[in-house]
């Protein structure tokens, strides 16, 4: 077996490890490099499906293992080329089956219509051929790919899901200090809940509690408005009177984190407005657990101690971090490597908490970590016998529709919130969510036909196919009084007078910020028409032609909202903070102003000021991607969808779009109606090989 650690030379050493690693981009790999002929394949330039990266691990394995099979080499590439589209591996049997689909346009054209003759013709076909290829090992090795089952991962991939069943599997083991006096836990979880639940409909935020009491390790899912975020806060409240009782005087350490910086503010407010509702009426016991949950949210790069000058972090299982309690919230946008770095970073008796909703879109990097560990959560699957555990701590347990004697551990670390407290029976956007998730096209075209409060489409397709006439910015709010001009409104009126003092410009620029909180255009692509970018200039344009924006402005003016595209510790910004540009008078010199953006601050600082010359990068932000506005929710929203079917129009994307907004939304469809149709019916299905590799 090659040592694939030790080639020839330091240059092909640190090539060879970034391969294995995944850690791009490769260089000192060319086809000049290789020695003989390059196959043609290898030859091509990036395409659709395949990247420059991909490539240059095909061609070091070419001069590495000369003598490998044509088809290794290619399935390599592949299983390589699929990280770009969130695959954490290389499902081969999906592969064989769908292989029109699967392979890059480029390699298609090469026997089009007719089935390559390099692709084995079934799943055992590409073991065999990956068996006499030196570069795939079973893991124990330092291959720079691994084949598990009918699966096929890069070493760094297959490494880092092993981890993480390993780290999941021993926290749920662990016997929880909560789990020893069931009497004490109860009286705690009956202070924070209100008395109710019967059988057929228990009080599941309850026995959210009452699980994670129990597990080292557990997952509270649900969709918007289900009271996951209150739920984890009557959590910490209960964990730290509990502590309180074992006479642990300091309390829990505990941390509240999440994957992005606008995720982290939203869960900010929400941990505030729980804490509030929970201290009504509380006694002074529940309002001392009560103070010692912690209402400031970090990123989990912040968290974890992430330094742009390196991929290694400040803390992780050499130097874990300092708590006893981690809640993520938003754990759908948990990548395959950050769910990694997170487990490796808690010591051995911290409590993981994940929160979010399995059915929103997954992380933009490899592996849908949330949804593979609650597969199985919309049936429950729990135990008899840890049913009536949960009954003894919590008075409440799931009944026998959601039971199975066959329950894995993992089944009992999970909870489903089933009730939305947002959306009533009435809400068109609750019943469009609920039609979308079940992939119902049939209630969604009878929503079409007959919206219900809160829900509008706007078709932009006449009968026959042409294109209506009416300016859908105006029909669809985005030009009305509480759509974009509403904030440059409140920045011409609210304007404080010349000598205003900071705090009063404050108060200017939160008014501002919370104005523009309250609506937003999403879409599902960057590019084109359709997209962010002819959607910001589109509307930019007609506000310039309102007056809303001055007609000789430049690209910074007042009122220009940004986005934040890249981490920025030093300015205290993350990558998805949201600011408004705004005109503050200079102070240096009277009469004259100066552009700054103001950023929602946080603690004593309401707003955080920057000047527009150190934020190199940003975006205008009038229309926003549906995968940008994970973890916000706004008033109201307007969705456009694009005018053509592709991949990533797909139910996952529609439900996270329609689920960002709390009152109104706006369905654009710029193309035929029966697109909308076949986003509900085209799920995401990522290779998975994360929690069961087996499967």
């Amino acid at each position: 077996m090659m040592h694939w650690m030790c080639c020839s030379g330091a240059e092909m050493t640190e090539t060879t490890r970034r391969m294995a690693v995944g850690d791009g981009p490769v260089e000192g790999v060319s086809a000049e490099s290789v020695a003989g002929p390059l196959p043609t394949w290898l030859a091509y330039p990036a395409a659709q499906g395949v990247r420059d990266l991909d490539l240059a691990l095909g061609r070091f394995l070419v001069r590495q293992a000369p003598q490998a099979p044509e088809a290794a080499l290619r399935l390599a590439v592949l299983c390589s080329a699929r990280l770009a589209q969130g695959h954490p591996c290389l499902d081969l049997a999906d592969l064989c089956r769908h292989w029109r689909t699967a392979l890059p346009e480029a390699w298609r054209a090469e026997t089009d219509p007719d089935r390559p003759a390099w692709l084995p013709a079934d799943e055992d076909a590409c073991r065999s051929v990956l068996a006499f290829a030196p570069f795939v090992g079973d893991g124990t090795g330092d291959d720079p790919l691994v084949r598990h089952a009918h699966r096929l991962y890069l070493a760094r991939y297959w490494r880092a899901a092993t981890r993480i069943r390993v780290g999941i599997t021993r926290r749920l083991s662990i016997v929880t200090a909560e789990s020893g006096d069931a009497a004490l836990a109860r009286r705690w979880l009956d202070r924070v809940f209100a008395p109710g639940g019967g059988v057929d409909d228990p009080n599941w935020q309850k026995i959210a509690c009452a699980n994670a009491l129990l597990h080292g390790f557990s997952i509270i899912t649900g969709g918007p408005g289900t009271g996951k975020t209150t739920t984890v806060v009557q959590l910490l409240a209960v964990l730290q009177g509990l502590a309180q009782a074992r006479g642990l005087s300091r309390g829990l350490r505990i941390c509240l984190a999440a994957p992005t910086g606008k995720a982290a503010s939203r869960l900010n407010e929400s941990i505030a407005g729980a804490l509030g509702y929970l201290r009504e009426g509380a006694d002074a016991g529940l309002q001392s657990a009560l103070d010692r949950v912690p209402a400031q949210v970090v990123t989990l790069h912040r968290l974890l101690g992430s330094r742009p000058d390196t991929r290694r972090l400040t803390y992780h299982a050499e130097h874990p971090l300092d708590l006893d309690v981690l809640v993520v919230d938003e754990a759908s946008m948990m990548d395959i490597e950050m769910t990694d770095a997170v487990l490796a970073a808690l010591p051995d008796h911290a409590r993981l908490v994940l929160l979010g909703d399995r059915d929103q879109l997954a992380s933009v990097e490899a592996g849908a970590v949330l949804g593979e560990l609650c597969a199985r959560a919309l049936d429950g699957h729990y135990r008899p016998d840890h049913c009536e555990r949960l009954r003894t701590f919590c008075g409440q347990a799931p009944g026998v529709q959601w039971q199975d004697v066959d329950g894995t551990p993992l089944d009992q670390g999970v909870v489903m919130l089933r009730q939305s407290h947002r959306f009533d029976s009435e809400s068109g956007i609750g019943r469009l969510a609920a039609a979308v998730n079940a992939q119902d096209t049939a209630a969604v075209a009878g929503l079409l036909q007959h919206p219900l409060p809160g829900l509008r489409f706007l078709p932009l397709q006449a009968a026959g196919g042409g294109k209506r006439s009416v300016d859908w910015l105006e029909d669809a709010g985005v030009l009305g009084p509480s759509g974009y001009p509403s904030w440059f409104a409140v920045l011409r009126d609210a304007r404080p007078p010349p000598g205003a003092e900071q705090p009063e410009l404050d108060r200017w620029a939160g008014a501002v910020l919370a104005c523009q909180a309250r609506f937003q255009v999403l879409c599902a692509l960057r590019a084109g028409p359709w997209g962010v970018q002819g959607l910001n200039q589109l509307i930019e344009s007609r506000l310039r032609a309102r007056g809303c924006i001055a007609p000789d402005a430049g690209p910074w003016y007042p009122g220009r909202p940004v986005l934040v595209t890249r981490n920025q510790p030093g300015l205290g910004l993350a990558n998805g903070d949201i600011g408004i540009t705004l005109n503050l008078p200079d102070r240096r010199r009277a009469g004259r102003y100066m552009l700054r953006v103001a950023f929602a601050g946080s603690g004593g600082n309401p707003v955080r000021w920057v000047s527009p010359a150190r934020l190199p990068e940003i975006e205008t932000v009038y229309a926003l991607t549906v995968h940008k506005s994970q973890g916000s929710e706004f008033d109201q929203v307007v969705l456009v969808l694009p005018d053509r079917p592709g991949p990533l129009l797909t139910r996952e994307l529609l439900y996270t779009g329609v689920t960002r907004a709390r009152g109104s939304l706006v369905l654009v469809l710029p193309g035929s109606p029966d697109l909308l149709a076949e986003a509900v019916r085209h799920a995401t299905h990522r290779a998975g090989g994360i929690w069961d590799p087996d499967a």
